[in-house]
């Protein structure tokens, strides 16, 4: 049975390591692509990206446990997603102390709903259109905590 131990803290040394990249000058400069992609962001587009997913993949869990009756729940989006793209260009220019403090709130949030989940609530799976099956503990893994820190990991090579 899976339970998420240590997701809790893994999001709060996310949100510190956030905290001390918000401060200070917006760093220029490019992010690296993805492997095997071409989309290079500025800070400002990580960050606006940030401050819009994990909301959205909040909700996504929030779906994939409440429908999850034995078969796996659809959920989830692509990059090319319209939604997606619309936060990022909308949000490049924003105050990164603002989007900071909205990710702050909704890391917040996140951590208060995964600590109030039970094993079943977490053995609930999901299909992503491109990933497949993935139980909660994966897609709090790969969508919100690598996610998070991966994007973390920019912002440093940014600065």
């Amino acid at each position: 049975m899976l339970d998420g131990t240590d997701f809790v803290a893994r999001l709060s040394a996310a949100a510190e390591r956030l905290e001390r990249l918000a401060i200070g000058q917006v760093p220029a400069g490019l992010t690296e692509p993805d492997p095997g992609a071409t989309e290079r962001w500025e800070a400002g587009q990580v960050w606006a990206h940030m401050a819009e997913f994990v909301d959205y993949w909040h909700d996504q869990l929030k779906k994939v446990i409440g429908e999850y009756a034995g078969d796996p729940v659809p959920f989830g989006r692509t990059k090319s997603d319209a939604g997606r793209i619309a936060a990022i260009e909308m949000g490049r220019h924003a105050f990164i102390p603002a989007m900071m403090a909205r990710v702050r709130e909704s890391i917040e949030q996140l951590k208060r709903y995964l600590a109030a989940l039970n094993s079943a609530e977490w053995n609930a799976v999901g299909r992503h259109a491109t990933l497949g099956e993935m139980d909660v503990e994966r897609i709090v893994e790969h969508f919100l905590l690598s996610h998070l820190e991966e994007h973390a990991d920019q912002l440093d090579e940014l600065s």
